[in-house]
């Protein structure tokens, strides 16, 4: 049960208080020497709000002033039994109030956006309905007539063009579940593997190839947001490292064609019998083989766009086969991996784009590999040029549950976040001219 903390005050040392470490508003130099003034002259009218473990729930401005003037105790009063929803709310709720800070938006919008995921009600911390819309990245801050444009950004780009992408809000697990409804299984095909095959500590925040059981599922809304900004209605989408069958059926439902390379044949197989049921339109293409060979299984293509999530080397093995490159050592795996990349690239028509989603990968020692730079380099050395990049900020999942034993072990941090990388082959103006004007998929519910 949870309880508000009344007048239970007790005072306790400065050193075990806990700031927020995602608190959304920010105090300048200014602010907090105001803030000073004000203790120094009354005192403390109000006391620090804690969790129970020392959190500051309210009061971050405070406790930096008291900082300032040297205060080793302050008054506290213990919020007891909230759930995380109600902690989390509480500090944007009590930062609203607050008439001398500024906000970091972008850690507000996450923080609203996680809040909206798990149902709780906004309107309880004082944002009104125009104000949540613009926080949430569902209306154009500029009143959404920028450039000659009309409508807000997310009616235009189905989300704000920023290089920040949050999948936890709410609207994206929504729409995420809407594409699943159709019928979307990418996992099948991967019942065959050998569970031990795959690393017990896999990263949940992978959006490769596979499912949670021996992988993970690539998120359809990327692949939607990627296929709508970056490739033309009616294009071709070529995809070197293909896996399971979300980036094809969601290019058949986006009236692009699309060809995947795959290595293996009952994935392919899988691929295709889901599609059949799922695609009325467009049929997408898996080409079972090699994808050192896909110069050859390609050829004659002619690409409006490259998108693929490859395999992180040997941090997800899918086959037993040696040509898989899960299964090679990074030197060898990066010697054939830029081979493939320049080999697709060759396929892909002047002035268009090319998107790798990446995250980097740990050797033996617990140490990056650079995994992320290699690819740039890759698509460098294959002609093209680093055109955009974006953090996908990833849902926590088992995390939690993990991250206390790997960060007490080796101060190794718990990643929730995905790298897309962006190209060019050719001009930006030119490549932008050739996909045309962004056109947002209307999902049959809408």
């Amino acid at each position: 049960m949870s309880t508000w903390p009344s007048d239970n005050i007790e005072r306790k040392p400065i050193k075990d208080l806990i700031p927020y470490a995602r608190n959304s508003r920010t105090h300048s130099d200014e602010q907090v020497a105001q803030i000073a003034a004000s203790i120094k002259e009354w005192g403390f009218t109000n006391p620090i709000l804690t969790a129970e473990a020392g959190m500051i729930i309210a009061g971050h401005g405070r406790v930096m002033a008291a900082q300032k003037l040297g205060i080793d105790e302050l008054p506290v009063m213990v919020a007891t039994g909230w759930t995380e929803a109600q902690k989390q709310a509480y500090v944007i709720a009590d930062n609203k109030l607050a008439l001398n800070a500024g906000w970091d938006d972008e850690l507000l919008k996450i923080e609203l956006g996680e809040l909206d995921g798990m149902d709780f009600d906004l309107s309880l911390m004082g944002f009104d309905t125009d104000e949540l819309a613009d926080l949430m990245g569902k209306e154009d801050l500029t009143g959404g007539t920028d450039e000659g444009g009309s409508g807000s950004l997310a009616e235009r780009f189905l989300i704000s063009p920023f290089s920040v992408l949050n999948a936890r809000e709410g609207w994206w697990q929504n729409r995420k579940c809407a594409w699943l409804a159709r019928g979307i299984k990418s996992e099948i095909g991967r019942e065959d593997l050998d569970p031990t095959c795959v690393p017990k500590d896999t990263p949940a925040y992978m959006a490769g190839r596979g499912n949670n059981d021996g992988g993970s599922i690539f998120d359809p809304v990327l692949c939607e947001l990627a296929y709508t900004w970056f490739s033309p209605p009616q294009g071709l989408i070529l995809d070197p490292f293909a896996g399971g069958s979300v980036r094809g059926i969601v290019a058949a439902e986006l009236d692009r064609e699309y060809i995947g390379v795959e290595l293996r044949g009952e994935q392919v197989e899988a691929n295709r019998l889901q599609a059949a049921e799922i695609c009325e339109y467009k049929s997408p293409a898996w080409v079972e083989g090699d994808s050192m060979n896909i110069d050859k299984l390609c050829a004659g293509v002619q690409a409006d766009m490259i998108f693929s999530c490859p395999p992180y080397a040997d941090l997800e093995v899918y086959s037993d086969d040696p040509a898989d490159l899960s299964n090679m050592p990074y030197d060898k795996f990066i010697e054939i991996y830029r081979d493939i990349i320049a080999k697709s690239c060759s396929l892909l028509k002047d002035n268009s784009f090319a998107c790798f989603v990446v995250g980097d990968i740990r050797d033996k020692k617990g140490n990056y590999r650079n995994f992320v730079g290699d690819t740039v380099e890759a698509f460098r050395a294959a002609g093209l040029e680093y055109y955009n990049e974006a953090i996908l900020v990833t849902a926590v999942g088992s995390l939690p549950i993990r991250v206390t034993k790997q960060f007490n072990a080796g101060r190794k941090l718990g990643k929730t976040h995905q790298n897309i990388l962006g190209f060019i082959k050719g001009e930006g103006k030119k490549a932008t001219i050739n996909c045309g004007p962004v056109e947002v998929y209307v999902q049959e519910d809408e």
